[in-house]
């Protein structure tokens, strides 16, 4: 079996969304909060194709497969997930006789990544200082 399998599992459609796979409304956490994760990007097949995308414009389907190393029913999984959220743009076309599949981010889904980084950035700032005030 391939670790491409396992990266897209998810609960069954049907089942509802995770709890923790509401969009995170705010980047930072207030003090004494935990950060506010987004659980939609959170999911890594997820956080792998977002951060793939936040560095072009839009990219061809089969080139965000191959970067990203996952399957094509993973891929087509995670971007429907993601273009549910809104964070996510779906364009078909035709180049030459071939259909072909261009991704790209919404700007909702560029805010929402932003966001999310800076939550896990809070983490590590938050560790730090937990790391600092145990050694004083």
């Amino acid at each position: 079996m391939s670790g491409e399998a396992d990266r897209g599992d998810d609960p069954a459609p049907g089942d509802g969304p995770a709890r923790d796979e509401r969009p995170a409304q705010s980047g930072s956490a207030a003090p004494g909060e935990a950060p506010a994760l987004d659980g939609v990007i959170h999911h890594p097949t997820r956080l792998t194709l977002v951060a793939f995308l936040s560095a072009c414009d839009e990219a061809e389907f089969a080139a965000v497969r191959d970067g990203c190393r996952v399957s094509d029913s993973v891929l087509s999984k995670n971007a429907s997930a993601l273009e549910a959220a809104g964070y996510l743009r779906v364009r078909k076309g035709h180049v030459g006789k071939r259909p072909r599949t261009w991704l790209s981010l919404t700007p909702a889904g560029r805010q929402a990544l932003a966001r999310h980084l800076a939550a896990l950035q809070d983490l590590v700032d938050a560790a730090r200082g937990a790391a600092g005030s145990v050694g004083a």
